[in-house]
């Protein structure tokens, strides 16, 4: 299939023209390429094709090098946190990598209910986490009220010592304009939805039923949220389904025409890649498998294109290929993440045959941030841009200006020294103490303020940002 019908500004023919022009790019465009992408000015469809050809070791090497120089200038050495809270099972959809698909009729199905929904909220919230992704599957009993219901229930609990979701990030099919305006009513942060493949014909392939099946209502669920006030939105593909060279192009096009239409493109950028699921031949043999060095070189291109876009990896990954994405761009992961309802409360509920996908990362939390200190990043539990309305156009105003040093370091430093008081063992709040001391006695401006609002947090005192 060539062109398309439903989004002039996703046209596959042009799209395979740029990658076919772009096949074998010489060292010195590649070298022009890399020195643009460290000033921070982001890439276009064909530099993005360029990085994405065969190239000698040592632009490959360069390659990884300006990836971690920006995300480094941009984010710094925080990394954010979360986790993932499956509300439900329940789907109407048959995809065909997907253990939640209708056809599997080996499946458990669950919906939490008001009661189950608090119960693994305290079990999150006792682990430290301030913020969660929530996960629906696509059915009718899900709809923007019944969303916006269970979001009020994940705010309202709190568990002591500090224990409470500060933001609820949605991931849930996409809906009509007013559905959106009931999510945002409901106080979401980000709104995440895949495409899963921007390629029709594979699109149409997998998707064999349900509401899903129609490309064009999942292609432009952004820009109803975007009509609607929801400006924080969270873009995606599922590497596996399809060659990674055309998604990534087609996922900046559309990332681009949304910065065009409302002023900033997506927030958040997730690379999901395909794992097995229960009962799907398809999720243990991709039609387009990803190996480790195609998915690194799918990162650090997309760092350097989208320099100011959150990047997130998931726990489908294993701890040491996580721990070399954290150097090429990442910059949120979920952390000890069950991915079936109810998986937090109970081990049964969390059994692989139960899940979404099989998870590659099973460490608790405290072992994740142990990892990462010692790697010298910063864990960060900080929800403070969504609450102070730093969102969309706006984040991205800041995040052009230094936006890290502003804000980012000082609210990563203030709520990780919150969780190592309230959660951590005494090794680890002592090393956890000393790192942040040494990164607060670091900051170019505003340490004597940061000082004082750490003090205020060792003296009881908890939510302060900046």
């Amino acid at each position: 299939m060539t062109g398309s019908i439903h989004a002039p500004f996703l046209n596959e023919g042009a799209l395979w023209k740029i990658i076919d022009k772009e096949k074998a790019p010489d060292r010195a465009r590649l070298n022009d390429i890399l020195e643009k992408a460290r000033e921070g000015r982001g890439l276009d469809l064909p530099e993005v094709a360029a990085l994405l050809a065969p190239m000698p070791e040592d632009s490959q090497e360069a390659l990884f090098a300006a990836a971690l120089e920006l995300k480094e200038r941009v984010y710094g050495k925080r990394m954010v946190l979360f986790a993932p809270l499956y509300i439900s099972n329940l789907c109407a959809n048959n995809c065909a990598y997907c253990a939640f698909r209708t056809a599997n009729t080996d499946l458990a199905r669950k919906s939490l209910t008001q009661e189950e929904i608090i119960e693994e909220v305290r079990r999150i919230e006792n682990m430290g986490h301030k913020r969660v992704l929530a996960v629906y599957g696509e059915h009718p009993v899900w709809n923007a009220e019944s969303i916006a219901r269970s979001i009020a229930t994940i705010y309202s609990v709190k568990s002591p010592p500090s224990g409470e979701i500060r933001r609820v990030n949605i991931n849930c099919a996409p809906l009509d304009s007013e559905g959106f305006r009931t999510l945002k009513q409901a106080g979401i942060g980000t709104y995440q939805c895949f495409q899963e493949s921007y390629h029709q014909e594979t699109y149409a392939r997998v998707h064999l039923g349900g509401k899903k099946k129609d490309y064009a209502w999942r292609l432009f669920a952004m820009h109803r949220a975007q009509e609607a006030g929801v400006d924080d939105v969270g873009l995606g593909v599922l590497f596996g389904l399809f060659d990674h060279r055309f998604e990534l192009l087609a996922l900046m096009a559309h990332a681009r025409v949304l910065e065009q239409e409302y002023g900033a493109g997506p927030h958040t950028i997730s690379f999901p890649r395909i794992e097995p699921a229960q009962n799907s031949d398809l999720s243990r043999n991709p039609p387009n498998c990803i190996s480790d060095a195609v998915f690194k070189r799918i990162i650090a291109v997309m760092r350097l294109a989208l320099p100011y876009t959150g990047m997130i990896i998931s726990t489908r990954e294993k701890p040491e290929l996580k721990r070399e994405l954290l150097r090429l761009g990442i910059s949120q992961l979920s952390a000890a993440s069950r991915t079936s309802p109810g998986g937090y409360a109970s081990a049964a509920a969390n059994k692989p045959e139960a899940q979404q996908f099989w998870v590659g990362d099973e460490r608790e939390l405290p072992e994740i941030i142990r990892a990462l200190q010692m790697d010298g990043y910063l864990p960060s539990f900080c929800t403070s841009c969504y609450r102070k309305g730093r969102t969309g156009e706006h984040f991205m105003g800041f995040a052009r200006n230094a936006f890290i040093h502003n804000f980012c370091q000082p609210n990563a430093l203030l709520t990780y020294y919150e969780y190592l008081l309230d959660y951590a063992d005494a090794e680890a709040l002592n090393k956890g103490r000393n790192c942040i001391m040494q990164a607060a006695q670091a900051l170019p401006a505003g340490r004597e303020a940061l000082l004082d609002s750490l003090q205020r947090i060792e003296d009881g005192e908890r939510d302060i940002c900046v």
